[in-house]
């Protein structure tokens, strides 16, 4: 069973073509810097309807090797944060399936303990580096 994180933002208009190049920009950035080539990361879905209020939706797919799984959230909830701070005036929802992921104004997008070196070490320490438990 895999848990994934979706994020969608809706509002009245569509996006305007510099609004869609910022989003551009924020995906390419993001898989520029992207730590794992073998992880699912970002991915903004193509194709809106212009019968739909939603102009941006994605979902990443959340690793197994626990030791991945904070980075990963970490840098996919960072760029979420880049594109609502693109696009202020969507209404967003990102969440984990059911688990909604709260704003703050000040930190974006985050979850407690996402940046704890410790916890990320404690998580790393469940599985080797060939992924088999440790």
């Amino acid at each position: 069973m895999s848990v994934s994180l979706y994020y969608n933002a809706h509002r009245a208009t569509p996006l305007t073509e510099a609004e869609s190049e910022a989003v551009e920009r924020v995906v390419a950035a993001h898989m520029a810097s992207f730590p794992y080539d073998d992880e699912e990361s970002l991915y903004v879905y193509d194709g809106r309807s212009s019968e739909s209020r939603e102009i941006v939706a994605g979902s990443t797919k959340m690793p197994f090797d626990p030791g991945r799984l904070m980075p990963v959230i970490a840098h996919v909830l960072d760029s979420v944060t880049e594109l609502r701070r693109a696009l202020p005036d969507a209404e967003w929802r990102v969440h984990m399936d059911d688990l909604d992921i709260p704003w703050d104004e000040a930190e974006g997008y985050a979850l407690p303990g996402m940046r704890d070196p410790d916890l990320i070490a404690e998580l790393s320490a469940v599985h080797g580096e060939d992924g088999v438990p440790g």
